[in-house]
Formats: structure tokens, sequence, C-alpha cells
């Protein structure tokens, strides 16, 4: 990490977390949290891994914004509204750690894991976002019986097109981002500008769509697991008082709501820390290098 970096993330880290804190997308807690991970994420891979992180973060935001008067209808799920500190962590510690190990071991397999932990943050909330919009009744990944809408582990089609696109997306923005600046590098090595090139020049070997794919791939079998995690492990309970399934302790209502199914204490923030943890280590592995 050098110096400068580190100052130039202090302030895109505290000017990104301020307006989102002013637009009301993040909690107090939340922007503190979005500032460590902000400053951390541009002080390891600079201008490229800030382009990640917002292109993660940006498309988020305003599809929050998008049938906002039906979300917040949706009282039986753990947490809408503004991300608080534990979303934060939840959806950007695990690519946090991935950018300081590539800013200390310099292996661009740590880049990409990077990436593909926004990749599962963003195709599991553009999926959600979407899917919650469906009048159409979720089904449940696992058995396809029907769940209430905005439950963890329901799915709809919308939903899943749109969890393809989220990770496609991070996909493309990472190629752009950190390989093709190497493409201003080939010169110094007699080659003409081109991908493959650029893969070579970066440390991953080609052929050029690989860190495409890994990313993309880790970003979809990410959001599935968090999916399979939400529709088995993750609290659900059940308020007796409204007789409706939910994943909060009290309901919305304010009643006790007793856990029916899941582990106790394993919550939606849990369940995504661990599917961005096994989309960042699918990425990585899907990704030898030259070196």
């Amino acid at each position: 990490m050098s110096l400068a970096n580190v100052l130039t993330g202090t302030v895109f880290a505290a000017l990104v977390a301020a307006i989102a804190w002013r637009a009301r997308a993040l909690t107090t807690g939340g922007a503190l949290a979005a500032f460590a991970v902000g400053t951390l994420t541009f002080a390891s891979g600079g201008v490229a891994f800030a382009e990640v992180l917002l292109a993660f973060f940006v498309p988020s935001v305003l599809l929050s914004r998008i049938g906002r008067a039906r979300k917040k209808q949706l009282v039986d799920i753990g947490k809408h509204g503004a991300r608080d500190a534990m979303q934060v962590i939840a959806n950007g510690g695990v690519a946090t750690v991935c950018a300081v190990a590539y800013a200390v071991t310099h292996d661009v397999r740590w880049a990409f894991a990077f990436a593909a932990a926004y990749a599962v943050a963003t195709a599991d909330t553009w999926a959600t976002e979407i899917g919650t919009l469906v009048r159409k009744t979720p089904l449940s990944i696992l058995t396809f019986r029907p769940v209430a809408t905005g439950i963890s582990g329901g799915i709809t089609l919308q939903g899943t097109l749109a969890e393809i696109a989220g990770a496609a997306w991070i996909g493309v923005v990472a190629f752009l981002a950190i390989v093709m600046p190497f493409a201003s590098r080939l010169a110094e090595y007699g080659f003409s500008n081109g991908p493959a090139m650029a893969m070579f020049i970066a440390g991953v070997s080609p052929p050029w769509w690989r860190p495409l794919f890994a990313v993309a791939i880790g970003g979809i079998a990410g959001a599935t697991l968090d999916s399979v995690l939400g529709a088995t492990l993750q609290e659900l309970r059940f308020c007796e008082t409204c007789g409706r399934t939910c994943e909060t302790d009290p309901h919305a209502c304010g009643s006790p709501a007793r856990l029916i199914r899941g582990v106790r204490g394993f919550s939606n923030d849990v369940v995504n820390l661990l599917a961005g943890a096994a989309g960042s280590a699918l990425a990585y592995g899907l990704l030898p290098t030259n070196h």
C-alpha cells in the first residue's frame, strides 16, 4: 500500500460514505463501516478496486429506490431500508480481506477473488431487489413450495435472471478495471495491445476471458449458496400473534417470534458473509497464474 493510495482512499471513502449517509442509504454505523471498507479497498488496489466497489454499491442503492412503497410493506424480513454496519461488513468484509491480501502478496488471483466477493453481493442484492417486486409468489429454492415474498430462500424467475446479470456485470467491470490497465504496459514487452497479452502481463493464464468467467461464476455460485443457506440454516421464526413467518425477534408487531427452523444466531448477515467467502474461494481457484 502506497502512502498516496492510503491518503486518496481516505478521501474517497469519506466522500462516498457521507453521500450514502445523506441519501439515507447507510445508517451512521453503516457509514463508518463503509468508510473503513472504502479506505482499505482503495489503499490496496487503487482506482481499479474502487471502480469494482462502486459498481456494486451505486446500482444496488438505485435498485433499492425502485418500488419503495411495496418494499416497506415487507415487515417480515430481517432488514430493509438503510444498510447498517453489520450489513456493510457482511457484503464487503470478505472483499476487503482479499484486497489487503492482494496488496501484500501481489498475486492477481486475490484481485479477482475481491471482485468475486462483490459479484456475490451484487447478484444477491439485484435478485432480492428485483424479486421482491414480482407479484408472483416466490418458491423455495429447495422444495419449490411457495414462500412469503422477501423471506430468505425464496426465488423467482425474474430474481434469478437479475442474479445472473449482477454477477456478469461485476465480471465485466473487474475485467475492464483490473486487467485492461495492463495493456498500456504491453509496449514495454514488445507486444501490441490485446486482452490475451494484457492477461499475460497481469499474471493470469490465458484464455483472456478467464477472469471474467471466474468472477461471474463465483458470483452466481455464491448467491445460489446464499439462497440455500437462507432456506436451511438461517433463522426462520413464527409470530403467534400475526400468524406469520418472519426473520426477526420480536416481529414487526412487537410480539415474540419463536424459532421454527435454522440455527439460532445464524442471521442473514452470516449467510451473506459465508456466501461471499465461498464465491471468492471459487474464483481464486479458477485462476491459475503465470508466475
